[in-house]
């Protein structure tokens, strides 16, 4: 358990610079709440909500923190999962079901291991987590670079958000004292790109190829936008990469609207 003290739980969450938790449409404080008890026992402090339903602040949410009051207050609220993620290079979305895509898996160690090279190496990171009843959509698990999912009783895979939090924050906090033995090798002109920057190249993607006529069966638009965004994502874009990929779309939607000579 965390003590109250505040020197000492700052002592503690600044142990590493940490990655986001982001909870998309929590439902209970309480959960939210022991979901900043797991992430103060790993040493983070990055608490992100997208929508939860009973509002925020929640007097439950602290109650059910148990001293990690401090997370609690400085947890921000966005209005959708884009906005919570718009600053980060790498995210993660956590969940139980396997998905119709395809994307990299992660197991929590490997989760971790892949958290702590980008974050070592200057990127920002998060892991997604849905709403207690049913877990991340495909929408938003499309916005995210890989898919965390956690080997269990195949016959019992149930986790509260709590215990999936602190399932990935141990693996995390156990990687503190190790050197990453890979990763990006970034030039000095560029970084990692954020998820701003992706949901950016992505929309100015797909609306030339709505203009050109690529995605017009409507019926199979949202299965193909998630495809072409899984391509992207997988390939771990820097920002000078994405400015020279929207440079590309441009130029080849110009090209298309010149008068054949």
């Amino acid at each position: 358990m965390i003590s109250n003290d505040n020197t000492e739980f700052r002592d503690l969450v600044s142990l590493t610079h940490g990655f986001a938790v982001i909870l998309v449409e929590p439902q209970l404080g309480e959960n939210v709440g022991m979901v900043a008890r797991a992430m103060g026992n790993c040493g983070l402090w990055d608490l992100r909500l997208v929508g939860p339903r009973d509002g925020w602040p929640n007097s439950a949410a602290i109650a059910a923190s148990s001293g990690a009051d401090l997370i609690i207050h400085a947890a921000r609220v966005f209005s959708s999962t884009a906005e919570a993620i718009a600053d980060l290079q790498t995210v993660l979305a956590a969940t139980a079901r396997p998905r119709d895509m395809t994307t990299e898996v992660f197991t929590p160690r490997e989760a971790a291991k892949r958290l702590r090279q980008d974050v070592v190496a200057g990127a920002n990171a998060g892991v997604l987590f849905g709403k207690e009843a049913m877990g991340l959509d495909n929408d938003n698990v499309a916005l995210a670079n890989g898919v965390l999912s956690v080997p269990l009783n195949p016959k019992f895979t149930s986790l509260n958000l709590a215990q999936a939090v602190l399932l990935v924050g141990y693996e995390w906090f156990q990687t503190a004292d190790r050197t990453p033995g890979e990763g990006l090798a970034l030039s000095k002109e560029t970084r990692p790109a954020n998820k701003q920057e992706m949901l950016g190249l992505f929309e100015h993607l797909e609306s030339e190829l709505d203009i050109c006529g690529f995605l017009r069966v409507k019926k199979k638009r949202p299965v193909m936008v998630r495809n072409i965004r899984n391509i992207f994502q997988r390939a771990r874009l820097t920002e000078q990469e994405v400015r020279t990929l929207r440079g590309v779309v441009s130029g080849l939607a110009n090209h298309s609207k010149k008068p054949l000579e």
